[in-house]
């Protein structure tokens, strides 16, 4: 059976969203052959009151965008190394407590896996990585009625997702789990919430 092809957004600050995307990761490295599109999602521009600014046009808010322009920059430059970063930036956030809102704290995690800074921020300072934050979010709220990360995108669905556990270790157990989200959300979509009352842990 072919995984149908699918959309996943992301914020570095969120834990639930890299459980599942240390799933993705650890599945394409294991082989899985997901057709996937990465969307950046920022959590700052939730709360925002209104009739201020968006958090994409105020400076204020420069430190929350940089990892994820920096994540689209390599995504867009060089994709085969996209996965390595894009690992290495939730490892550094959620492991190491990087903020991840300087220059120097994304550089240094890109330097971490091979990927030369200036290259990506100069193309960070043409503009590109944040008119795309903007479009998508913008795109995703309005049509989507998008409100976090991680939500997976499936045909003209849009499911968010918790997962309460990151990969194991086995490539092809985190491969079988994306798997079955995205047949649940391609296969049922009568299936409108569903979540355990309580968590035994």
């Amino acid at each position: 059976m072919t995984t149908p092809a699918f959309g996943l957004n992301y914020d570095y600050r969120c834990p639930f969203a890299r459980n599942v995307h240390n799933h993705v990761i650890a599945a394409q490295r294991a082989g899985a052959n997901f057709t996937i599109a990465f969307e950046p999602y920022t959590l700052s521009q939730g709360h925002i009151e209104p009739g201020n600014p968006p958090a994409w046009e105020d400076p204020a808010y420069d430190g929350d965008l940089l990892s994820l322009e920096a994540s689209l920059a390599v995504r867009d430059l060089l994709p085969g190394q996209f996965l390595d970063a894009h690992e290495a930036f939730f490892a550094a956030r959620h492991e190491r407590f990087i903020p991840l809102r300087s220059r120097e704290e994304v550089g240094g995690v890109l330097e971490s896996v091979g990927i030369d800074p200036a290259v990506i921020f100069a193309h960070v300072d043409r503009g590109a990585p944040r008119a795309e934050i903007a479009e998508t979010w913008l795109r995703r709220h309005d049509r989507d009625e998008v409100f976090g990360v991680p939500t997976f995108f499936v045909g003209t669905s849009a499911v968010f997702i918790r997962l309460m556990d990151g990969p194991n270790g086995d490539g092809a157990h985190s491969a079988a789990t994306i798997e079955r989200l995205v047949s649940l959300i391609a296969d049922h979509g009568e299936i409108n919430e569903f979540k355990h009352t309580k968590l035994d842990r």
